[in-house]
């Protein structure tokens, strides 16, 4: 995944260092930073790794490695791996978690199915769940019980029944080549980004169907987290380098685009701090917005190469970062946006990340 002098994406071919005909899903994030031609662009397919969530009480931090097909569990108190890496689906993507039923959900892009992990044990539960066509992202909603998950190639979300872990209802149709998700409880909605379109579809979870029409944002939208307690929704705009903010009450964008670095990726919040946190790819670097302002405050914050996923731990004051060329995940301390310690070695290009309680 090296920085490309035009930043184009394509759903199924991907230059990341280590190239792999069986890396659909690394194709996805990792040709946004990658060198590729125009006519790669009608294949694109967004983010993945928007979910980025954690176990409070085990303080662990779960690390899809797609090209080994595992995720790294990480405690989050000593930021050293625990464990053997859990082997799940073929070239899994990212990952949510569910603090009160104790689950990981990893989503299997080149299996087109999620697996589901007890986060109590860490061992994977029950056989994967079948879902669309190369599902790409996942959230969990808590309140609900229920999981969504983007299925890229099929333009749809699926919605897993997290006591179950069975799908129910029809897929959900959304815009073209959905990629991120992010719910939020407090207003009963789920935020998908559409990366082919353009566009963020909102879907409310008490009926599961789309509301309105698409929210236009900017170009490629690839990754969205919510913020319950400002009411907000931020979304990083891939190809223009920019982050979009939505104001999840009247679902329309508010302000103009906010400038971050090259290929903004993965975004995470930190409603206690008031800030939201942006890894640009291309740039190498993290960009910390303030939410309060919607400015982006400070000097970018470099980690390791090809940032892509990141998750934020408010009650500790973190910011864990999936460094996807260097194979690591890097720790910066919130209170004054530092990166802390040496990155922390996880699997073969690791994606998606999540914390659990």
């Amino acid at each position: 995944m090296s920085p490309a002098p035009s930043e184009l994406t394509s759903g199924d071919v991907f230059a990341h260092p280590r190239r792999s005909a069986r890396h659909r899903w690394l194709t996805r994030w990792t040709v946004v930073l990658a060198a590729l031609s125009v006519a790669l662009l009608p294949a694109a397919a967004p983010h993945a790794f928007a979910a980025t969530h954690k176990e409070l009480l085990k303080n662990r931090l779960y690390v899809v490695n797609a090209d080994s097909d595992t995720v790294s569990v990480i405690d989050t108190n000593t930021n050293a791996v625990v464990g053997s890496p859990i082997a799940v689906g073929s070239t899994p993507g990212a990952v949510a978690t569910d603090a009160l039923c104790g689950r990981a959900y990893v989503t299997n892009g080149g299996s087109d199915t999620v697996s589901v992990i007890d986060t109590n044990t860490n061992t994977v539960l029950g056989s994967p769940i079948p879902v669309g066509d190369f599902p790409f992202d996942v959230a969990t909603d808590s309140v609900g019980g229920r999981a969504y998950v983007t299925n890229d190639f099929a333009g749809t979300v699926s919605v897993i029944d997290t006591n179950t872990n069975a799908v129910v209802g029809s897929p959900i149709a959304v815009g073209s080549t959905p990629g991120a998700v992010a719910t939020d409880a407090l207003c009963g909605r789920a935020y998908v980004t559409n990366g082919g379109s353009g566009t963020v579809s909102v879907i409310d979870t008490n009926t599961n169907t789309v509301l309105g029409s698409p929210i236009p944002v900017g170009d490629f939208p690839f990754d969205v987290a919510t913020d319950s307690v400002g009411g907000r929704a931020y979304v990083t705009n891939d190809f223009a380098g920019t982050v979009s903010v939505i104001d999840t009450n009247t679902n329309t964008v508010v302000g103009s685009p906010i400038s971050v670095g090259r290929n903004p990726i993965g975004v995470a919040t930190d409603a206690l701090r008031g800030r939201a946190y942006v890894a640009n790819s291309h740039s190498g670097t993290v960009s910390v917005i303030d939410t309060n302002t919607n400015a982006v405050v400070g000097s970018p914050i470099s980690v390791g190469n090809l940032p892509a996923g990141v998750a934020t731990d408010a009650l500790r004051g973190r910011a864990y970062v999936s460094n996807g060329g260097s194979d690591t995940v890097s720790v910066i301390d919130t209170n004054t946006n530092t990166v802390i310690g040496s990155p922390i070695p996880v699997g073969d290009g690791p994606g998606g990340v999540a914390l659990g309680r």
